[in-house]
């Protein structure tokens, strides 16, 4: 058996982002995890991330252009130069849970497969779902491996309000992904 401790944050947001950062740091340094996989919208919370992992891998998850409109790109060039600059590995790809499933739900008015398990995973918070989800990104870009443990760390509207220890997976093999730990979230 072994004791751990959920840090659970009263609100959720980026008023946690550091102290989840911090809580993730000190668990990759015990488990000797050697890749961070972190959600980055504008890519401050990427910046803050490589800043604070001096030895792990940090990959940074950013939106899909054209998510929030037709061709934007919400990662910012100066937050990009940062990341790159700090040794931080950028992913900017197709969200595994809304990619053409979304577009099918906005033609067509019905739920896919890949958006109802986007909401089931939101039971536990919408950090936990981005966690998951960029996990699984980062998995089918050949960022990171299968077959080692890493931390993905999420978030609830801006900032990192949640860390995981995750074993990933491939998207196509989505069902061999494993949440180990629960680090932190929101309560």
């Amino acid at each position: 058996m072994t004791k751990m401790q959920t840090v659970y944050f009263a609100e959720s947001g980026s008023a946690n982002t550091e102290k989840t950062l911090e809580i993730a740091r000190k668990r990759a340094e015990q488990l000797g995890i050697r890749t961070v996989v972190v959600a980055s919208t504008s890519g401050e919370t990427g910046v803050k991330a490589v800043k604070t992992f001096a030895d792990p891998k940090v990959v940074v998850v950013t939106h899909a252009a054209g998510f929030p409109a037709p061709d934007v790109q919400e990662l910012t060039p100066q937050n990009r130069a940062k990341i790159l600059q700090e040794g931080g590995t950028i992913l900017t790809t197709t969200h595994a849970f809304g990619g053409i499933g979304r577009a099918i739900r906005r033609r067509l008015n019905t739920y896919q497969v890949d958006e109802i398990i986007a909401y089931t995973l939101r039971v536990f918070g919408q950090g936990t779902k981005v966690a998951c989800e960029v996990a699984l990104m980062a998995a089918d870009a050949g960022l990171i491996r299968t077959d080692e443990e890493v931390i993905s760390i999420g978030g609830t509207g801006s900032g990192a309000d949640t860390a995981l220890v995750i074993k990933p997976a491939h998207t196509h093999d989505f069902f061999e992904l494993k949440v180990r730990e629960v680090l932190c979230k929101p309560r």
